[in-house]
């Protein structure tokens, strides 16, 4: 492309920005990049774009930013930076999205369990989020700019989690989705509840919950869709609609086979609901060609490798479970860290160990794992997940592969906005 043509293709997307709601003043109030301040061109060695059908790495790249969008990732002997752009070259080091962790219990004041019902649905642990707190303080050190903050797994369904960002100061900022999921245990966790149980009462209980949870939601729908007397609102099931609608998924604690099976069999197969699993370790990863099949995705963690242990299927090597997931035919892969049962802030690290074990990193698979993969899987990648444009300007300034633990983060930008760096003294991990 010409540097005229790129000149031309950046002003239309400035307009196409302001069309869409963000502020056209360039108060120098505002830093550079945020809404309402002048543009940003991020300058680095390389940048991981990890579209989710389309580019991957760019070298020699500049990000432009404006209002808090991306405008572009060229090469940066392409680019024409707009003059009135402010330009911060970060020298060797790489740009990425921001990663996502699709399971995490550190966005405010703990893991959020109401265990005085097997099925709490009508838990909301949006109302427990505590903007900038320490938690998430550090795992934005790290990187991380989205999570997913869900109740514990004491009961069957803990009720509905909401999508945030880190590292922004009031809710309403912070707020991607919500509900951003309805969580669902299926494991040992909910087997001590009470006088116990076992998996078949388990699965009556998600059984029943899930039916008249969908029943009120089609009551809805046949009332937006025909009129008449609108039924009565009930709390308990208010997350099911988003469920019904596919605008929300159920995240689910499962682990071993026979449970990541019935994942699959009573939640996808039977209720046709949008779910992903959550843990998938300890052979849960032998139920790949039927997740695949069903488009189920797994976003595997806290426990990333499965020990040779009791197993006797190998020939007692460790083995990743992201990778034995892949190895078996998934093509929807990412980690999490359950935090803080895996801190926060080793999120990338999640990703380095699978690697060492044996999940195949090449063509950005690990980048992918950590960025646009959870995007996808969480229906948020129109905002989040790659360095393409119109998506939120979440970036991280890192010396290198995130799957190598050598790098570290050296600046994250949420939104446009720089809202941590490491100059000064002030690393925080």
């Amino acid at each position: 492309m010409s540097a005229r043509a790129l000149a031309s293709t950046l002003g239309l997307c400035s307009l196409a920005l302001v069309a869409a709601g963000g502020l056209a003043s360039t108060s120098q109030a505002q830093a550079a990049g945020e809404r309402g301040g002048p543009g940003l061109a991020l300058m680095g060695a390389k940048a991981l774009v990890a579209s989710w059908d389309g580019e991957q790495v760019v070298d020699h790249a500049v990000v432009l930013v404006r209002d808090g969008k991306i405008e572009r990732c060229v090469e940066r002997d392409v680019a024409l930076v707009p003059k009135d752009y402010t330009v911060l070259d970060v020298g060797d080091a790489w740009l990425m999205p921001g990663m996502i962790d699709l399971h995490s219990h550190i966005g405010g004041t703990g893991d959020i369990n109401d265990m005085v019902y097997q099925t709490n649905e009508g838990l909301r642990v949006s109302t427990a989020v505590v903007p900038e707190n320490e938690n998430l303080q550090r795992c934005l050190s790290a990187g991380v700019t989205s999570v997913l903050f869900i109740p514990g797994s004491g009961t069957n369904m803990g009720g509905q989690g909401i999508l945030i960002k880190t590292g922004l100061a009031t809710f309403e900022e912070m707020r991607i989705r919500d509900p951003g999921s309805m969580k669902v245990a299926q494991g040992d966790n909910p087997t001590r509840w009470g006088f116990g149980m076992g998996r078949s009462m388990m699965n009556y209980h998600i059984r029943g919950t899930v039916r008249r949870g969908l029943g009120y939601a089609k009551r809805w729908e046949a009332f937006e869709r025909d009129g008449g007397a609108p039924p009565d609102v009930d709390p308990q099931f208010e997350t099911f609609r988003a469920l019904s609608a596919k605008e929300a998924q159920i995240s689910t604690h499962t682990q071993i086979y026979q449970l990541v099976h019935g994942t699959i069999r009573i939640l996808k197969q039977e209720f046709e609901l949008e779910v992903f699993i959550d843990h998938g370790e300890w052979g849960g990863y032998l139920a790949a060609p039927e997740a695949e099949r069903l488009g189920v995705p797994a976003i595997v963690g806290p426990r990333e490798i499965d020990t040779p242990e009791g197993r006797q299927y190998t020939d007692g090597a460790i083995l990743s479970c992201a990778g034995e997931f892949q190895r078996r035919g998934l093509s929807k892969i990412g980690f999490n860290t359950d935090a803080p049962v895996v801190p926060a802030e080793e999120l990338p690290l999640q990703a380095a160990v699978s690697t060492k074990y044996g999940f195949d990193a090449s063509e950005m698979q690990a980048v992918r794992g950590l960025t646009i993969v959870p995007a996808v899987v969480a229906k948020i990648d129109a905002r989040v997940g790659s360095l393409e444009y119109g998506k939120d300007a979440d970036i991280v300034v890192i010396t290198g592969d995130p799957a190598d633990p050598r790098s570290s983060v050296e600046r994250v930008f949420i939104e446009g906005r720089e809202v941590y760096s490491a100059q000064g003294g002030v690393r925080r991990w």
